[in-house]
């Protein structure tokens, strides 16, 4: 038997682990799955800022996207020119001149200083469609020149292409023009950057379109100037109340706007918002889930306890009773027989064993009313008929007629009845077997000090009986077990006291169809006290000095 029990234990531990391994992958896949999904919209979300970033380029480039096509020698003879530009020259510097972008565009020859000498500098006018001197240079102009001329010089022993775009910041875009025939810098257009329109016009409206206000997106998006430590445009109607030093994502420019950069803060998205409330309620599921199946399991595993421990309480019962039955029968088949022969003749013998056969026919009777009385509460078929009692007097009369056994055995008797106890609806037969049962218990569990104290009184609208010995008492362990069906504390005390396991069942059975309660307060070692508790009739009844019952809603009651 030990060994199925460890086959279970086994059994039971295995299904724990596979259980517990099933969640934590269930939990990883969760995890996993939210992770992959935040991830996926973080990086969408910064491929939109690489989509701003190269919208940005493709805007400011456009106006000047066919200067690679024009022959570069169109630009040798810009200052020779009286009759205008050349008409793709013109039609392109008029796009620029067109464009809220760019504020003027200027030219200057690869041999010429930027801003040092008269007339340098060429400035287009749109009206005459012809270069001009510029007779006023901005100093963005002068600045931009001077530092695409200093990085051209570095490029040109290996440059290969036509055009070369160089900015300046936000201030200034200005494109080389190189001959990589001759590997020669032919000259360079400078143009003046807008920096309102491509901020109020180009840049934030890009931002706003892409990621929402932040309000509504979970994600905080601005264009930050780190030279000035400014938060230039944001897609939030508060700006002030952020630090832009805390960011999770930066992109920069490639090439351009050297001093601006695109800052990304993630507070919670929709998507983010909607993959943790799923994680979050998948979690509470499976965590359901699990309870549910762990519960299962160790409920079957406990069930199944329980039916082994009822089994073998079973069998030990119905051997003990076996045993219990055998012993009256033989008792009395032996008086029969010695009777029946006629070797018993003398009165004295006759009396004697007269009086063992009606002993043994009287603890045979109670033993197989018990047993029916568990088997029609098994059956559903015991009948409780609930009826006006006083139960004082009923304790009263049990123990005038049990008192001659009582003292035969010992017992010391303590009877404390309180005055004025009401009424209860309780069977009467039920409420003798019970208080037999306990007081039979209190008598048979004190080898010692066989004391039997019983207190009847009421309190709260409910009638308390209170039988109390100072017997071997029961383990804590026990407390909780002491009423099941044929469980009995394992001692050296009731391995040799006579008993079923059937007592304390059929006390709290009968206690409870009857509308009462039942506890137990017992210390080891030292007795057990059990309460019952009645509720009290809601129709007081009493008895007149006929027997009667009288409505006492006519008749004030006189308590006995």
């Amino acid at each position: 038997m030990k060994k199925y029990s460890r086959f279970r234990i086994a059994l039971l531990a295995m299904g724990i682990v596979a259980i517990l391994a099933l969640t934590g992958m269930n939990l990883y896949s969760l995890y996993s799955l939210h992770t992959s999904t935040v991830d996926s919209s973080v990086e969408k979300q910064r491929e939109q800022l690489e989509d701003i970033v190269h919208g940005v380029r493709m805007r400011m480039w456009q106006p000047v996207s066919e200067l690679w096509r024009i022959d570069m020698a169109v630009f040798r003879e810009i200052q020779t020119r009286e009759a205008g530009v050349p008409d793709r020259l013109h039609r392109i510097l008029q796009k620029v001149d067109e464009d809220p972008l760019y504020h003027a565009a200027y030219f200057m020859n690869a041999t010429s200083e930027p801003c040092r000498e008269d007339g340098s500098v060429l400035h287009y006018n749109r009206d005459i469609q012809n270069f001009e001197t510029a007779l006023n240079v901005p100093d963005v102009i002068c600045d931009g020149l001077s530092m695409a001329r200093t990085r051209m010089n570095v490029l040109a022993p290996e440059f290969k292409w036509p055009v070369r775009t160089l900015f300046d910041s936000y201030r200034t875009l200005t494109v080389a023009l190189f001959n990589p025939g001759i590997q020669e810098i032919v000259g360079y257009l400078s143009l003046s950057v807008n920096r309102d329109y491509l901020v109020d016009e180009i840049i934030g409206p890009d931002i706003i379109q892409r990621f929402g206000y932040l309000e509504d997106s979970g994600v905080l998006v601005w264009l930050d100037d780190w030279s000035r430590r400014e938060m230039i445009v944001a897609n939030t109607r508060d700006p002030e109340t952020f630090v832009r030093e805390e960011w999770d994502h930066i992109q920069r420019f490639p090439n351009m706007l050297e001093d601006w950069n695109i800052k990304m803060r993630y507070f919670e998205t929709p998507q983010m918002a909607a993959s943790k409330a799923s994680f979050i309620r998948n979690v509470i599921l499976l965590a359901a889930a699990v309870f549910l199946l762990l519960g299962s399991l160790v409920f079957m595993y406990v069930a199944a306890q329980r039916e082994r421990e009822l089994s073998m309480r079973q069998a030990s019962f119905l051997a003990n009773v076996t045993h219990e039955l055998k012993t009256p029968l033989a008792v009395m088949q032996a008086a029969g027989e010695n009777l029946s022969d006629g070797r018993v003749t003398q009165p004295e013998r006759l009396q004697s064993y007269g009086k063992h056969i009606f002993t043994e026919s009287q603890r045979l009777r109670r033993m197989i009313e018990k047993l029916l009385d568990v088997a029609k509460n098994e059956a559903g078929q015991l009948i409780i008929k609930p009826a006006p009692l006083r139960l004082d007097e009923r304790v009263k009369q049990y123990i005038q007629e049990q008192e001659s056994y009582l003292r035969q055995k010992g017992v010391e008797i303590e009877l404390q009845i309180d005055d004025h106890i009401p009424l209860v609806k309780v069977d009467q037969n039920s409420f003798e077997t019970i208080l037999g049962n306990l007081i039979e218990n209190a008598v048979k569990y004190s080898p010692d000090e066989k004391y039997l104290g019983i207190r009847v009184f009421s309190k709260n609208r409910n009638v308390i009986v209170e039988v109390q010995d100072r017997g071997t008492g029961i383990p804590s362990s026990a407390q909780k077990l002491i009423f099941d069906k044929f469980y009995r504390v394992e001692d050296t005390l009731t391995a040799t006291t006579k008993g079923h396991g059937l007592g304390l069942s059929i006390v709290k059975n009968l206690t409870e169809r009857n509308g009462g309660k039942i506890s137990l307060s017992s210390v080891y070692g030292e007795g057990s006290t059990f309460r019952l508790s009645f509720p009290a009739a809601e129709n007081q009844l009493e008895l007149s000095s006929n027997g009667k019952a009288i409505d006492q809603k006519k008749v004030e009651p006189e308590y006995v």
